[in-house]
């Protein structure tokens, strides 16, 4: 990421990670896709409105892998061996112990979530049997995903990518097996999911073991290291926060979508599985800039970490105009995929040719968010999604829901968050850049 050409490196490095996005998101997809043709438009149902509070407690330990992904980068750039190691495993031995708390909060809190979302009682037990199962494998998850951030900040995020594709192809297995042949309904998804997870956490801990770098993993070496853990926490703990809170404040959303029945909780489901696939590649070229500018302000070299900034938000734009236009124009034909009630694919064609023009502003955001928190600044971006995604949205969806019951009003809380975001984000953005040219010159 330090040298070569800006370009080929952001874009070489943003492929296997998107193709990554892409074949994890397919473990719900086709979770939701296998249901909701072979069971019920309420197992759909049951298996999206589950998407928010999986996200909260995920949200959380993905921030966290996120800090450590910076520390990692941003030494394995400066070649500090002695750090690398530590942070590397600093972080293992972190994520261990909070799977442990991961387990225990999220199975014990499931039926308290359903109820606070006001789930209907045609969709509440099956909601709640896919989010036990669910959340009795994530330490599976937690470790992939921490893994996964060392091998993408030493600049390898093609291993993580192959991972994927073996779990996912196992998943889709698991699924056809389990559901189709078992008639285990959302159990049977719940179970193929966390068997995949389990493939892919054990993959990336054997590659992480194996390798010859400086991040290689010595089991008998795994343990905190205070000084790193305090960087780890300064950086990812400001992102996990906004993470899980943003997650928490959809906890709110879905419980005004599921006001409106399972027609519209299914349509919402099938709609959101679409907008995860959407964003991926803004998602990638995110994750890209936060490594490129962490390895390059590494070694000060402020003025290339400035460039490949602008050549993200030109990638991210590009991208948004490229997954957008086929969206509008499959829209029934994509939410058929999960359900074909004529009802469903109603609501759902209208969320997605409604909600995904506004997808310019979620790139605007996530590039420059990136961008930050390569450089360590992950504080006042945080504070501002979260007034943004939680505060404002909030405030509004409060306010507009005592005056209609209209599902379009409801749904324009998110694109009004995302403008809020972006403007507010690019004028910090370019206000923080003078700042960080001074702090990384020699």
């Amino acid at each position: 990421m330090t040298e070569g050409n800006i370009w080929s490196r952001i874009i070489k490095f943003a492929l296997p990670l998107a193709l990554g996005y892409l074949f994890q998101q397919l473990y719900t997809a086709v979770d939701s896709i296998i249901v909701g043709n072979f069971v019920s438009k309420q197992a759909l149902a049951a298996v999206g409105t589950t998407t928010p509070i999986v996200n909260m407690l995920i949200g959380f330990f993905t921030g966290l892998s996120s800090g450590a992904s910076v520390v990692i980068a941003r030494n394995f750039g400066a070649q500090n061996e002695k750090k690398v190691q530590d942070a590397v495993h600093t972080a293992v031995a972190m994520i261990f112990v909070l799977s442990i708390f991961a387990t225990a909060i999220g199975v014990f809190m499931v039926p308290y979530m359903l109820e606070f979302m006001k789930t209907p009682d045609d969709v509440f037990a099956e909601s709640r049997t896919y989010l036990t199962i669910y959340f009795s494998g994530i330490a599976s998850l937690m470790i992939y995903n921490m893994g996964a951030a060392i091998l993408r900040a030493v600049g390898d995020s093609r291993k993580p990518l192959y991972f994927l594709v073996v779990s996912s192809v196992v998943n889709v297995v698991f699924d056809l097996v389990f559901v189709i042949l078992f008639k285990m309904g959302v159990a049977g998804a719940a179970y193929a999911t966390v068997l995949s997870q389990i493939i892919s956490s054990v993959l990336v801990l054997l590659t992480l073991t194996k390798t010859n770098g400086i991040f290689k993993l010595h089991w008998k070496n795994i343990k905190m290291h205070e000084y790193v853990m305090k960087e780890i926490f300064h950086i990812g703990f400001p992102t996990a926060l906004q993470q899980s809170i943003t997650s928490f404040s959809n906890v709110f959303v879905q419980s005004y979508i599921n006001s409106f029945g399972s027609s519209v909780m299914a349509a919402w489901s099938a709609y959101i599985k679409i907008d995860h696939f959407a964003i991926i590649p803004l998602d990638s070229i995110s994750m890209s800039i936060t490594t490129f500018v962490g390895q390059n302000l590494g070694v000060h070299d402020v003025k290339r970490a400035e460039k490949g900034t602008k050549y993200a938000v030109i990638l991210a734009f590009a991208a948004t105009a490229a997954v957008t236009v086929p969206i509008l124009a499959f829209a029934p034909h994509l939410i058929a995929l999960f359900n074909k009630e004529a009802e469903v694919i109603e609501y759902g064609v209208f969320l997605l040719r409604f909600m995904t023009p506004f997808y310019a502003l979620v790139a605007m955001n996530s590039v420059l968010s990136g961008a930050l928190c390569g450089s360590g600044d992950t504080r006042f971006p945080t504070a501002i999604r979260l007034f943004s995604f939680v505060v404002f949205r909030q405030i509004y969806l409060f306010m507009v829901t005592q005056y209609t019951d209209s599902f379009m009003a409801v749904a324009l809380g998110y694109p009004l968050g995302w403008l809020i975001s972006a403007v507010l984000g690019t004028i910090y953005y370019l206000r923080k850049k003078r700042e960080i040219e001074i702090r990384f010159s020699d």
